[in-house]
């Protein structure tokens, strides 16, 4: 009988049976672990060499690995001599985001069949492996008793994140380097001695490997030069290249978007281009998607939401329609945009600009004069906005009452007035039945003409925007409805309950706070009670930011368990079309369920949990992209601000440090624990606070605190302060 014996304990290939030794090598682990996965059904050793394409010549060594890997439980091997992984309904593909602390997270989860689960995988530095920040790994995972977190180990790369680098050019000891932006990417790359003329050092590039080297150093070359990273229009470029965002459509769908005429087809759709309706935007809008009029009933209020009919358009299997598909949603940037559809659909056909004929999907719903829908239409049409408002002239024409502008716009006072009224009644309604409404202000970034930022502020909400965000709740409510009523199938929007877990937490610290929290049973209502509690207070942004951490977030699913911040049975997202590819997919579904079982064209996308669980990604991506722009130009903003004092709240408290909240502008940053050298500080993890062990000075969450920037740092996107004197002088710096 041969005896297999690979830096491990002696394997039989006949019978798996041991001798003394150690451990097989696992160096056809990786190949193994994926191809039983990728293949479905347990394999004999050699059906597995040859699917994995493994060399023959190793055939002791990989089955030495087979029957180590049976026996520490991982593979199962039956009668048959065949192996297959064991407990795979606990394996799951994901992308792996590194910590630079060295352990992990396993995102985006998806099973081979069924659904995944739908939080991220804690992997320890220990059950990492050899995966790296980025790669498509292997996970099997397990429920932790102690709080209900997943966490796992990887057992496969199942794909390298990439062989292209986004970094920065330095010239060190007579080699020219590509440095990582991201200091969770394992590798620099060598690009040799020849160099773009217009490269210059600390330059942002975009490379690529060409042949792997030895430790962490790989040869490359320059596929594109960015340019300094001094540059808002750079940052842009390298987060985008960061999240591998799409910023150029495929040459077939800009063909089908050139080949659409300007002429209006009306058969088929109801003509309401005598209705008034109007557009309410941002000042800083290029794509309007929906238009609104409201009319006065003899019972209530009539409200015609009419939203652009890019379904029109883009047709299910198009180039369009898979451009669309893959890229899920618009990314927003201060100042610009990356489309989910070309320009001459976005910024022309599709968008609802003034005094233009344009084809529509319009929902015409009736409420009493209380804000209670009673009757709900869904049709095509084509409609002509009569005007293109922003927030600030709505809100000072409808609610400050300004003159001059009443004057200007007397035509639409009357629609107005009504407007108000009913989104007035909306709202009392949402917050009767116990809807959560967050005040958490975004930040405002301006850029001037040449691209350079020259604020960040708090986003200020008017009654304007909530007139709007009503108007669309209701429109959106109605379509989902319709989806139930008619059983068509579609994705929904769906915000599932929290888990326990985050209330426990939330609850313990606002104990804390000395806030007594509502008696009742968790609910919309509860939320929505606490917020009102604390509105006007001087920790009401902490207690809104820390609500919203214990909130699930929300996703696109063909089931339909309601929402519960918006406490709705019934929602979906039908009213931004142009920017959102899960809105496309509910126009098709509703036409099916107007058209009551006429064909209307495939449903597109394959499965609707598939694309649920695609577009939920793509959503997440543009959030974290947004996110990450944020905090690029946050910090790049501040840079001149170096030893200026500014007021700011304590959002966190750690082991470490202070995290704090800048009442102005709006950047967040940190005190180093060594920062506080007036004392000895002890974190009291119960009441969220530091003490000082001699004086008793405290620290605490929602605190206001004068700080003293005194570190900017641009990779890493912090910005260090510490606690200031009032009289101290300002002074410069930053690296």
């Amino acid at each position: 009988m041969t005896k297999i014996k690979k830096h491990g304990k002696n394997y039989s290939a006949k019978s798996g049976r041991k001798a003394a030794g150690n451990r097989p090598s696992g160096r056809f682990h990786q190949e193994i672990i994926t191809c039983l996965y990728q293949s479905g059904c347990p394999l004999t050793i050699e059906e597995l060499i040859k699917k994995a394409a493994l060399p023959k010549k190793e055939r002791e060594v990989i089955a030495g690995e087979l029957y180590f890997l049976a026996e520490t439980g991982l593979l199962h091997k039956n009668g048959k001599g065949r192996f297959s992984l064991a407990g795979r309904q606990n394996i799951f593909t994901g992308k792996l985001e590194k910590n630079l602390k060295g352990f992990g997270f396993v995102t985006g989860l998806e099973a081979e069949t069924g659904p995944a689960p739908q939080k991220d995988v804690f992997v320890a530095k220990s059950g990492l492996a050899d995966a790296e920040h980025g790669d498509k790994v292997l996970v099997t995972i397990a429920k932790s008793k102690r709080d209900q977190r997943l966490s796992g180990r990887i057992l496969a790369v199942l794909q390298r994140a990439s062989d292209r680098l986004v970094g920065f050019f330095r010239a060190e000891k007579g080699r020219n380097l590509i440095f990582p932006e991201d200091c969770r990417c394992p590798f620099v790359i060598d690009i040799g001695k020849k160099i773009p003329k217009k490269l210059k050092e600390g330059d942002a590039v975009i490379a690529a490997v060409t042949r792997a080297g030895r430790s962490n150093y790989h040869q490359g070359k320059i596929k594109k030069v960015l340019g300094s990273p001094d540059l808002v229009d750079v940052q842009m470029q390298l987060t985008a290249e960061k999240f591998e965002l799409p910023v150029k459509f495929s040459k077939a769908a800009l063909t089908e978007a050139a080949g659409f005429t300007d002429k209006i087809t009306r058969r088929g759709r109801e003509d309401l281009r005598e209705l008034l309706h109007i557009t309410i935007d941002g000042e800083d809008a290029k794509d309007f998607d929906d238009a609104v009029c409201v009319t006065k009933t003899r019972k209530g209020f009539r409200l015609h939401v009419s939203i652009a009919d890019v379904s029109h358009f883009v047709r299910p299997g198009t180039a369009l329609d898979q451009d669309a598909y893959q890229r899920g949603t618009s990314v927003y940037f201060p100042g610009r945009v990356i489309p989910m559809l070309p320009e001459r659909l976005s910024n022309d056909l599709c968008s609802l600009v003034p005094n233009a004929d344009r084809l529509a999907f319009t929902a015409i719903l009736d409420f009493d004069r209380q804000g209670h829908l009673v009757r709900k239409k869904f049709c095509k049409s084509v409609i002509k906005s009569h005007h293109r408002f922003t927030y600030q002239t709505v809100q000072q024409i409808a609610v400050d009452k300004n003159p001059e502008l009443r004057r200007k716009h007397k035509p639409f006072l009357t629609p107005l007035k009504w407007a108000v009224e009913l989104a007035g009644q909306l709202m009392a309604r949402r917050i009767e039945r116990g809807a959560i409404g967050f005040n958490l202000p975004e930040p405002d970034i301006r850029l001037d003409q040449n691209g350079r930022i020259v604020s960040i502020e708090r986003g200020k909400r008017t009654f304007a925007h909530q007139l709007i965000e009503e108007f669309m709740l209701a429109a959106n409510e109605a379509a989902a409805s319709l989806l139930i009523e008619t059983e068509t199938k579609a994705l929904f929007r769906i915000h599932e309950r929290p888990a326990p877990e985050k209330i426990e937490e939330f609850s313990v610290f606002a104990k804390s706070m000395g806030l007594k929290l509502p008696q009742a049973e968790i609910s919309p209502a509860w939320f929505a009670e606490i917020l009102d509690k604390i509105k006007g207070t001087p920790q009401e942004y902490i207690f809104n930011s820390l609500l919203l951490r214990t909130m699930q977030q929300a996703k696109y699913s063909p089931e339909n368990p309601g929402h519960f911040g918006l406490a709705a049975a019934n929602y979906t997202h039908f009213t931004s079309p142009i920017r959102r590819y899960p809105d496309l997919l509910v126009h098709r579904a509703l036409m099916q369920a107007v058209k009551k079982g006429k064909k209307t064209g495939r449903q597109d996308s394959g499965n609707m949990a598939e694309a649920g669980r695609l577009l939920s990604a793509r959503e997440r991506r543009a959030i974290e992209a947004e996110r990450d722009i944020h905090e690029r130009l946050k910090t790049a903003f501040m840079k001149k601000y170096v030893g200026d004092i500014f007021e700011a709240v304590i959002s966190g408290v750690s082991d470490s440090a202070l995290f704090l909240e800048l009442i102005s502008p709006m950047v967040s940053g940190s005190i180093g624990l060594a920062e506080l050298a007036d004392d000895y500080y002890i974190h009291d993890r119960k009441n969220y606070r530091l003490i000082g062990d001699t004086g008793k000075k405290t620290y605490q969450i929602g605190d206001l605190i004068m700080v003293r920037l005194v570190r900017v740092d641009q990779n890493l996107r912090r910005l260090n302060f510490v606690p200031a004197k009032i009289n101290q002088a300002k002074h410069g710096g930053s690296d």
